[in-house]
């Protein structure tokens, strides 16, 4: 299920715009993302309904007519287009009667007073930026309990017990950012996290800034723990890193080094592993 925070509405007369922040994950939703919608409603046939949606979010931008009807979509282009929430804005200002009646509500777009919803749309505007930037789901793990150097990056084993029950074993890909190592203004990072956990197996793009997750498909990958040593093995760290948001990192890897501690590192996970999972629930260190 998408997950949803807090849903701000903004009422406009004959319509009402809602709000909110989703997140995404692969393999569960369409993709792995998050962001903003904003939902266009009005009550049709006695029941509010969805008119226009508008998806602002990291990779998805997009709008559809009529989502609980004909569900058209089309795409915002990034190059061309800007920042989605103004350019969403952008157009509910300029032409909402007839994206309404596109949508197939032509008596609602007969009813909307456009004065009243330009009144509004600064609220709109603000509100979505807002939750753009205050909404987004970050999470901090704990460093793990056995760390192995690897230059400009480190990987911190764990054993986690999350209080579902679910859990297993985390590798935590970790750097030092904002400062130099050893100094105290310097703040070590989660760039990426592998959950390698029994019942729901999933990975953190850059879980403390964009934290896209993606859940693995356990009948294809039935040995998430290997498939990400693998992983770390054939050079894929730089591009996921990338893909993180950390160029930086990525660009300074010695793939040399890290391949030189894999064998401990996987040794010690393994061992881990076959001790089985801590007692009591290791939650994460933001709850």
């Amino acid at each position: 299920m998408t997950q949803q925070a807090a849903r701000p509405r903004i009422q406009a007369g004959r319509v009402t715009f809602i709000v909110q922040h989703e997140l995404w994950d692969g393999n569960v939703q369409d993709h792995s993302d998050q962001g903003v919608v904003i939902l266009v409603t009005a009550e049709v046939d006695g029941k509010e309904t969805t008119l226009l949606r508008f998806n602002c979010f990291d990779m998805e931008r997009s709008y559809v007519y009529g989502p609980e009807g004909k569900s058209k979509m089309f795409r915002m282009d990034p190059t061309v287009d800007g920042n989605p929430v103004g350019w969403s804005v952008k157009q509910i200002r300029s032409v909402l009667p007839a994206m309404v009646r596109e949508a197939g509500y032509p008596q609602v777009a007969d009813e909307i007073d456009m004065d009243t919803v330009k009144a509004t749309l600064a609220e709109v505007d603000a509100t979505a930026r807002e939750k753009f930037a205050t909404g987004r789901n970050t999470v901090k793990h704990n460093r793990g309990t056995d760390v192995f150097e690897a230059g400009n990056i480190r990987f911190g084993l764990e054993m986690r017990l999350q209080n579902s029950g679910d859990g297993g074993m985390a590798i935590h890909v970790l750097s030092d950012l904002a400062g130099t190592p050893g100094r105290h203004y310097t703040e070590e990072t989660e760039l990426l996290a592998f959950d390698c956990f029994w019942d729901a197996p999933h990975y953190h793009y850059g879980p403390r800034n964009k934290n896209h997750r993606i859940f693995w498909d356990k009948t294809l990958v039935t040995d998430t723990l290997g498939w990400t040593l693998d992983l770390f093995k054939t050079g894929k760290l730089p591009a996921m890193l990338e893909r993180a948001g950390y160029p930086g990192v990525a660009a300074d890897l010695d793939q040399d080094l890290i391949n030189s501690i894999i064998p401990g590192m996987e040794t010690r996970a393994r061992e881990m592993v076959a001790g089985g999972l801590p007692k009591e629930p290791t939650p994460n260190l933001n709850g």
